[in-house]
């Protein structure tokens, strides 16, 4: 298929190395432009876009995530899930409820999955123009943390970041698992057989990929990837932090 926009999708890596190339401000604006049409529950445009400019705040960071390349890049967006807007014009006799409402789990996933969709649409865009980006959940090492940096009200917290700028790195493209194993039609795979079958294809794939790539080539399997990672507790701290906030409460 000859589509621009389908290659763009198709050919993504993430890129942990950038250029001293300067982002301009017209690139930052369309892109967080592109971020605001995705598409949103019931309209609400439950997320807020930072852009981290303070050089200062970069490196904090960096330390949280332990990740150079959220310092040294050419621009750094935390997307976060936001309710707070919702009170802001809130007549006095509906507030009381409608922040009781909030707390609610449903609204926890809808300002989640709205603040998910506008990050992938940014995401997109910026590679349309040639640049390259790499999502951060390691900012959530210390949530508490970066809500602190960043001056958050309740019912706002960042979910991840978002580094940007010019490429310096040509990664090889990662492979996937096979599309049977994440596509079906009318139900959920009943018959664990065969989706066991497909991981143990995806797992050759992705060790010859490890074995040959020109950088950090290693003797890997994604399954022994998950059982190393899902063996061990994980931000425990994140469930607290949250509730704290006023999300998912109810």
């Amino acid at each position: 298929m000859n589509n621009q926009t389908i290659e763009t999708i198709l050919n993504h890596k993430s890129i942990r190395k950038y250029t001293n190339e300067p982002i301009t401000k017209e690139q930052i604006h369309t892109i967080v432009q592109a971020a605001q049409q995705a598409s949103t529950s019931s309209y609400y445009q439950a997320y807020n876009i930072i852009g981290i400019t303070d050089p200062t705040i970069k490196k904090e960071l960096s330390l949280i995530s332990g990740q150079s390349y959220v310092e040294n890049n050419g621009h750094l967006f935390i997307f976060c899930a936001n309710l707070n807007r919702f009170l802001l014009k809130t007549d006095e006799s509906f507030k009381e409820k409608i922040t009781e409402n909030l707390m609610n789990t449903e609204h926890f996933l809808v300002a989640t999955i709205d603040a998910s969709l506008a990050a992938q649409n940014a995401a997109i865009a910026a590679e349309s123009m040639g640049l390259g980006i790499c999502y951060i959940g390691s900012l959530r090492n210390n949530i508490a943390k970066v809500d602190q940096l960043l001056n958050l009200p309740p019912f706002v917290i960042p979910l991840f970041g978002m580094t940007i700028g010019y490429p310096d790195q040509e990664p090889e493209r990662k492979p996937r698992l096979p599309i049977e194993a994440v596509y079906s039609e009318n139900s959920y795979p009943q018959n664990n057989e065969e989706t066991e079958k497909y991981i143990d294809e995806f797992n050759e794939i992705l060790g010859a990929y490890y074995e040959n790539r020109t950088e950090n080539n290693r003797s890997d399997t994604w399954t022994d990837q998950l059982h190393r990672k899902l063996s061990k507790p994980v931000r425990e701290d994140v469930t607290t932090y949250v509730k704290s906030k006023g999300f998912n409460k109810k």
